[in-house]
């Protein structure tokens, strides 16, 4: 079972929302990875406030939400704490990897079942996609993510991206891609002070009863 949420009161209330019956599993979301787990500091803090501000109003500030940064530095754990809390909300929620966007585009395509890939990625009230620097030179993929996105955005949807570099810097990256991932909210995740990272370990300790 899911960590239990510990709320803002400001939180909009799921009833203005169409409850999903979205199982669980096939959002690709860790259970154990959410805001209670996440350890903030210093080096996170402006990450942290903008993830759980989008949470507060999806769709609605820093859209896209993207977080760049370091591997083993808390990107992935901070995008399924975005998505456990609002998949308990009823929002349709997907989490996946670049890598794993680009294995679906082409199971599509020699299936002849494009229009299942779309559905699957535009009928979603939130798309996490993880490691995005992968799409850099994949044109038919950057090409259908640029479809996807623009569809999301235009929906009010939400979009939360990693990437273990800014826009900018990601080699092959098409212009029309950079222009939209740097439309919404860039926020770096760096390495965590001494202490920070002791409080880490400690939490990772008790996690597993260690």
């Amino acid at each position: 079972s899911m960590a239990p949420i510990q709320g803002n009161s400001s939180i909009h209330n799921a009833s203005t929302h169409t409850v999903s019956r979205q199982p669980f599993a096939q959002t690709g979301l860790k259970p154990s990875y959410t805001f209670d787990t996440f350890v903030v500091g210093k080096h996170n803090q402006l990450a942290s406030a903008a993830a759980m501000s989008i949470v507060d109003k999806p769709g609605k500030r820093f859209n896209p939400l993207f977080v760049y940064g370091g591997v083993g530095l808390g990107k992935t754990h901070l995008l399924h704490a975005v998505g456990n809390r609002l998949y308990q909300r009823g929002f349709k929620t997907l989490y996946c990897t670049s890598e794993q966007f680009t294995n679906d585009l082409i199971t599509a395509i020699r299936n002849q079942s494009t229009d299942d890939f779309r559905n699957k990625y535009r009928e979603l009230d939130l798309l996490l996609i993880d490691d995005i620097q992968f799409i850099g030179g994949k044109d038919s993929t950057q090409e259908e993510f640029f479809h996807t996105f623009n569809h999301l955005f235009n929906s009010g949807k939400q979009v939360v991206i990693s990437s273990d570099k800014l826009p900018k810097s990601v080699p092959t990256l098409e212009n029309r891609l950079r222009s939209r991932f740097e439309g919404g909210l860039q926020v770096d995740i760096s390495q965590p002070d001494f202490e920070t990272r002791v409080a880490i370990l400690e939490a990772k300790a008790r996690e597993r009863h260690l």
